[in-house]
C-alpha cells in the first residue's frame, strides 16, 4: 500500500484483552478505507468495484463487507471522522475563548490534515464534490457537523441551540466557511495546489469574526 494517508476517525477505547483484536481490525479497516479511497480517485466511484478494493487491500470480498455495508459507506465513514474531529477540537478550546478563534481552529483540524496529504486527498475530495450521490451524502454530514457544533458552541456560551438562534447561526457560519474553503482549494485539475486551506480558512473567518463574536 502507498504512504499512510490522514484518518478522519478516532481510536475507539477499548478492554486491555481486546486490545490486539481492536488494533486488527483497525487496520483491516484502515487498508480498506485507503484502497477504496484512492481507487475512486483513480477510477472513478461508479467505475471502482467492490472486488478490486478488497485486492488492492489484500483482502477478500467478504471481509470487505463485514466492514462497510457498500462502497459508498467508506466515503460516509470517511466523511462522518470529519465531524468528530471538529466537534472534539472544539470541546478541547480555552472557555473563555472568543466563538470566532475557538471555531476557526476546530473547523481549520480537517482542512489541515487535507493540506498536510493534498496529493492524495485532493482526488478524493474532487470526486466527493464531482459525485452527485456522494455530494448529497457530504450535504448531509454537514447537517449533522452544524448540529453537533452548535450543542458544542452552546454549551460553550451557556445558550440553548433549541431556544436560541445564536449558536446554530453560528456554526452554520463556520462551516460555509468550511465549504467555500474546501471548494476553492480543491477547484481545476492540477494535482499541485498552491493554496493553503488554513490561510483561506483565516481569510474566510476575518470577514466572519464580528458576526461570530456578536453571537456570545
Amino acid at each position: 500500500m502507498s504512504p499512510e494517508a490522514p484518518r478522519y476517525h478516532r481510536p475507539v477505547t477499548t478492554r486491555p484483552e481486546s486490545t490486539l483484536a481492536q488494533r486488527k481490525r483497525q487496520l483491516v479497516a484502515t487498508e480498506l478505507t485507503e484502497a477504496a479511497l484512492q481507487l475512486f480517485a483513480l477510477k472513478g466511484f461508479d467505475a471502482a468495484t467492490v472486488d478490486e478494493i478488497a485486492t488492492e487491500a489484500g483482502v477478500s470480498k467478504r471481509t470487505f463487507f463485514r466492514y462497510f455495508a457498500s462502497k459508498e459507506d467508506v466515503v460516509v465513514q470517511f466523511l462522518a471522522g470529519m465531524g468528530a474531529d471538529m466537534r472534539a477540537a472544539l470541546a478541547e478550546r480555552p472557555a473563555g475563548e472568543r466563538p470566532s478563534e475557538a471555531l476557526r481552529h476546530a473547523v481549520s483540524v480537517p482542512l489541515a490534515a487535507c493540506g498536510d496529504h493534498a496529493e492524495r486527498v485532493l482526488p478524493v475530495v474532487r470526486l466527493i464534490l464531482r459525485t452527485p450521490s456522494l455530494l448529497a451524502r457530504l450535504l448531509e454530514h454537514q447537517a449533522e457537523w452544524r448540529e453537533g457544533l452548535a450543542e458544542e458552541l452552546g454549551a460553550r456560551l451557556g445558550r440553548d441551540p433549541e431556544t436560541d438562534l445564536r449558536p446554530r447561526l453560528a456554526a452554520g457560519m463556520a462551516l460555509t466557511a468550511f465549504d467555500a474553503v474546501l471548494r476553492r482549494w480543491s477547484g481545476g485539475e492540477s494535482a499541485e495546489v498552491a493554496e493553503d486551506p488554513v490561510a483561506l480558512l483565516g481569510e474566510a473567518f476575518a470577514v466572519l469574526t464580528p458576526a461570530l463574536d456578536a453571537s456570545s
